[in-house]
């Protein structure tokens, strides 16, 4: 029998838009990155950017038993049927080593965008019939209602660009079996200033997008926080930064409130075509 997610994705993971790429010509520093990642000791590499099957299979071959999930991967653009045939040929040739993430996305970025909740209940009742397994498969929820779903239809939650504090109230809404393996970002940088610009850089994008900032009132922050870029209270409750004893203690902030596993983001202001290894191996490094 396949183990569950929960039992195979350690404690850290590597969330990564960089590893997504569909550039031919970086296949194999791609492959490169996923090996050296397996043999850091993290658990789990999850693809970003609306990441698919086909962004995950050729880090899967490249490497022996670290998971590759998708975090995540849009319903609204690939089909419950061509998303069944994909995991179950994967499932078959490679046990237990994927991941099928998956969200709804944002109103602003869907055309025809119209009740989600209701969009990923059908996704699901169409995976289940073509047979693929709910212990195989996560959903990106953020809200009550999705996290509901991600506990009762699939293995658990990953929760992108959350706190602790979400943490918390996911494990109650979740309880206890399902995983739940929330994002955070790391930003490598002790001095202050130069940490939050790069973080305020990074999340702008984000905060145009009212899935976000809906789930940040939900957790007490104002929209004075999500105002010009976010405030410093706003940027050090979603952004790591600091020493590696702060950062340190902030991953296990999330632990401490019930996560199974965290997804690490290094942020470091690039332009997302050179895998960050130097900061994976520091990451490696300090949570040994």
């Amino acid at each position: 029998m396949t183990a569950s997610p929960k039992e195979t994705v350690g404690r850290y993971g590597i969330w990564s838009h960089e590893l997504r790429s569909e550039d031919p010509d970086r296949r194999g520093e791609l492959a490169e990155g996923a090996a050296e990642l397996e043999e850091l000791g993290f658990g789990a590499v999850w693809l970003g950017g609306s990441s698919t099957l086909d962004h995950a299979v050729p880090l899967i071959g490249a490497t022996r038993r670290i998971v590759v999930g998708t975090s995540i991967q849009n319903i609204w653009q690939r089909d419950a049927a061509t998303t069944a045939a994909g995991f179950l040929d994967v499932e078959t040739a490679h046990p237990g080593r994927f991941v099928l993430g998956l969200g709804v996305s944002h109103g602003p970025l869907v055309q025809g965008y119209r009740r989600p909740y209701s969009a990923m209940v059908g996704y699901l009742d169409e995976l289940d019939k073509a047979g693929v397994p709910a212990d195989r498969r996560v959903l990106a929820a953020l809200g009550p209602r999705m996290l509901g779903l991600a506990g009762d239809r699939a293995a658990g939650a990953v929760p992108y660009l959350v706190t602790p504090e979400h943490t918390a109230r996911a494990r109650e809404i979740l309880g206890e079996q399902p995983l739940l393996a929330p994002e955070f970002k790391v930003i490598l940088e002790s001095d202050p200033a130069r940490a939050r610009e790069t973080a305020r850089a990074y999340l702008a994008r984000y905060l145009r997008l009212p899935n976000y900032t809906d789930n940040f009132l939900r957790l007490g922050f104002t929209e004075t926080d999500i105002a010009d870029g976010g405030s410093d209270r706003l940027i050090d409750a979603v952004f790591a930064w600091g020493d590696e004893t702060r950062i340190r203690e902030r991953i296990t902030a999330f632990h401490e409130a019930g996560a199974d596993h965290v997804a690490l983001q290094v942020v470091n202001g690039g332009t997302g075509d050179t895998l960050p290894r130097e900061e994976w191996r520091r990451l490696a490094s300090l949570l040994a």
